[in-house]
């Protein structure tokens, strides 16, 4: 199937006015949130850590605390039904405490002996998941998290680390249907979202991207970080879309319109007034292109220009509020220019 020529346009053109919206609000804002601290925030004894805290950016945390942050996004109680023996839970704690501590060695030790001794939990399981995803040995880690997920399906950090895992193993479209999955069990767990951007993303679904990113703008608003990734999704889309309208018609009236459009972000304005013209010529019969021009006109104070063109929108568009709005405009900025 064709793409829809309108519906990409003006999904490219609500881009280009979304885009400059997200990079004005950005401007005004360090780009950067201060990074949270690396303590635990469970009690000693949990084999469980709790998650970290919502907004939470780790982008400039030590390479381990990065691992940290998305790793012990796990809830207490989350496998409650599946109670380890008591005999191991203090085992199990102290190799957790090894782990976040970053003593894979012991960790693993601990975890692999309550393995031979019988101990099937998928909390054994999914931790040396962890930790051979730290060590980078993802395929060790697809195998350990599918473990767990095998006795704990709708158990959502390993489905959002094997979905990780996956990622870095370029797996992408299995990634894609793991970490949706982690998504739809952890709806509130930013991690989640971040990584399945991160999917779609490498993945050239722009679209899906952007949703994600505007999901994790709605979690985390006070994360600049993830306005910042939003932004960068947006101008992503709006190029993809116009790369789409451009193989469709390279010389159609609307890609010369949404090129003067990105000029004028740019405040290129030379070269936005030759693109909207060559879009009128292209479709002399096309509204917004000669209002497009008059407000450049009327930007630059070459007033008789911009009621020129503003005339010809009215031709064309005679209800046109825009136009009419523009007109009224020009014309009390042509009266206080006269002496």
């Amino acid at each position: 199937m064709r793409p829809n020529f309108a519906l990409l346009y003006t999904i490219h053109r609500s881009l280009s006015k979304l885009l400059v919206a997200a990079l004005t609000n950005l401007a005004r804002s360090n780009r950067f949130a201060q990074s949270a601290g690396l303590t635990s925030t469970g009690s000693p004894s949990s084999v469980w850590a709790k998650p970290p805290r919502p907004g939470v950016c780790p982008s400039r945390a030590p390479r381990f605390g990065i691992f940290l942050l998305l790793y012990f996004c796990i809830a207490a109680h989350a496998l409650a039904q599946e109670n380890l023996p008591p005999s191991f839970e203090t085992k199990i704690a102290a190799g957790v405490q090894a782990l976040k501590s970053g003593d894979l060695n012991s960790a693993e030790q601990v975890f692999t002996d309550a393995l031979r001794q019988g101990i099937k939990h998928p909390l054994l399981y999914h931790n040396l998941g962890v930790i051979a995803q730290l060590r980078s040995k993802h395929p060790e880690a697809v195998t350990r998290f599918r473990q767990a997920l095998a006795l704990q399906p709708n158990y959502g950090p390993s489905r959002l680390l094997l979905g990780s895992s996956l990622l870095a193993l370029r797996k992408n479209a299995e990634a894609v249907r793991e970490l949706k999955r982690a998504v739809a069990l952890l709806p509130e767990e930013p991690q989640a979202h971040l990584q399945l951007a991160k999917a779609y993303k490498v993945s050239d679904n722009w679209i899906a991207a952007v949703q994600e990113y505007q999901k994790l703008v709605q979690l985390a608003p006070q994360e600049p970080e993830y306005s910042y990734q939003l932004g960068t999704a947006w101008a992503k889309l709006s190029g993809w879309s116009y790369g789409q309208l451009t193989g469709i018609n390279p010389d159609s009236a609307r890609v010369h319109q949404a090129l003067g459009q990105e000029y004028v972000i740019q405040e290129k304005y030379d070269l936005a007034i030759a693109a909207y013209r060559q879009a009128a010529r292209s479709d002399p019969t096309l509204p917004e292109i000669h209002l497009a021009m008059a407000l450049i006109w009327l930007e630059l104070k070459k007033f008789d220009d911009a009621l020129g063109e503003v005339q010809l929108e009215l031709k064309l568009v005679p209800e046109s509020k825009a136009a009419l709005d523009a007109r009224a405009r020009i014309e009390a900025a042509i009266a206080a220019s006269t002496p």
